[in-house]
């Protein structure tokens, strides 16, 4: 399902635009996304994460601050504490339209937003920080040498990202007024802080000082790797995961909301999402993941594509049966990986194969056995790894029986 308009008014009475990422299925819980600065809504890692959380059954409200993308109102009008003000709005939105934010996540400054807000909003369990600075007024450091225009200027244009922004002194007034370590640490919600050691715009340092000041339960994960901007899809795809497995102890979640009741055992259903061209959702009882495909032949690359599915479902099996036999016959296996590659050859490259004619379709599959083996135990492994049941599948007539089935109201 495709995310859904969902803008809503401030204090100050503009309009501002919102999506919301709705499950499919039941609503376990439901979180509200606050952006970087001068981001947005659409921001990819708002996006990916968005998506990649609502697989669990987490509904994700994300908006546009005031005077930024979509939304009404003027940038230069806007401080730290009108974009806490804003964020408690659409709580109180949300509220009304659907249910109370349980959980609040933010990235950088937004980051720093949620945990001032978290106090204003009484339905919140959980709060989540990715790359946040532990001092609001950090932000003013992007500003660079037009910082100094500001002792004799009430309003300066600055370049953030590419793009030009007025920013009045009223804004860097009220960052400077910000205490935000007596804001985490009365918290008296569950704080889960993801930053990159790498991160060379807010330094890792902040997770730190955010991580001391706050009391227990607190939890830190480390982005090993990741930039500041979590342009990385498998970083983003990784912060939702973490952060839905986490939610599960601290937001009271039903645990068998995610199995989706139309969907009986040993049957996987796989159907469009809606979002981007070819990105597709399975779901295989209580586990659900996306499909897609990269974007050079225009996907979001959200997900591994459909023959990364096939050789995984390959190399887990052979790993599986190697595994199995050499355990009942004791030998000191300690560890099988599998490394595998699809390629289509012409039928007249390939001396064994029945086909003489066309392209057919090559697996590579090379199998690494660790421990203290023999060769003949070695040479035993390999002949095992050919007979596990995906490989003898792949390898045997398949007839695939088609038919269409009448769209439900459930779905």
């Amino acid at each position: 399902m495709p995310a859904e308009r969902f803008d809503f008014r401030n204090t100050e009475g503009h309009q501002l635009a919102a999506l919301l990422d709705r499950p499919d299925g039941p609503v376990r819980a439901t979180a509200l996304f606050a952006h970087c600065f001068t981001c947005g809504k659409h921001n990819r890692a708002a996006r990916r994460i968005a998506e990649g959380m609502k697989l669990h059954g987490i509904a994700v409200l994300r908006f546009d601050f005031t005077g930024i993308g979509a939304s009404e109102g003027e940038f230069a009008n806007t401080t730290f504490s009108s974009n806490v003000d804003d964020l408690v709005a659409a709580a109180d939105h949300l509220r009304t339209v659907l249910k109370a934010p349980a959980l609040l996540i933010g990235h950088s400054l937004g980051g720093a937003a949620v945990l001032a807000a978290a106090h204003r909003i009484p339905e919140v369990r959980g709060v989540v920080t990715i790359a946040a600075p532990f001092d609001p007024a950090h932000v003013v450091g992007l500003f660079g040498e037009k910082i100094h225009e500001f002792s004799d200027k009430e309003e300066v244009e600055v370049t953030l990202a590419g793009r030009p922004f007025r920013v009045r002194r009223s804004f860097l007034d009220d960052v400077n007024q910000q205490n935000l370590g007596a804001r985490v640490n009365s918290l008296r919600k569950a704080l889960l802080v993801f930053h990159s050691p790498t991160d060379d715009t807010v330094g890792i340092e902040n997770a730190s000082h955010i991580f001391t000041a706050a009391k227990h339960p607190k939890s830190f994960i480390s982005l090993n790797g990741a930039d500041h901007l979590i342009s990385d899809s498998n970083d983003a795809a990784y912060i939702a995961h973490v952060i839905s497995a986490w939610s599960e102890r601290y937001l009271d979640m039903a645990p068998n909301a995610m199995f989706d009741p139309d969907t009986e055992e040993g049957t996987v259903l796989v159907r469009e999402t809606g979002s981007g061209k070819f990105q597709q959702e399975i779901v295989s009882g209580p586990h659900r993941m996306l499909v897609d495909e990269p974007a050079k032949v225009g996907g979001m690359d959200s997900g591994p594509g459909p023959y990364d599915l096939l050789l995984a479902a390959l190399g887990a099996c052979t790993s599986m049966t190697v595994r199995l036999y050499a355990d009942l016959k004791q030998i000191p296996l300690s560890r099988t990986s599998v490394r595998l590659r699809h390629e289509k050859i012409y039928a007249t490259d390939c001396a064994e194969c029945e086909t003489k004619e066309g392209k057919i379709d090559r697996i590579d599959r090379a199998i690494t056995f660790e421990g203290d083996l023999s060769p003949e135990q070695r040479k035993r492994l390999i002949e095992i790894a050919d007979k596990c049941p995906v490989h003898r599948s792949l390898g045997s007539e398949v007839h695939i029986h088609t038919v269409e089935r009448p769209l439900r109201t459930s779905e």
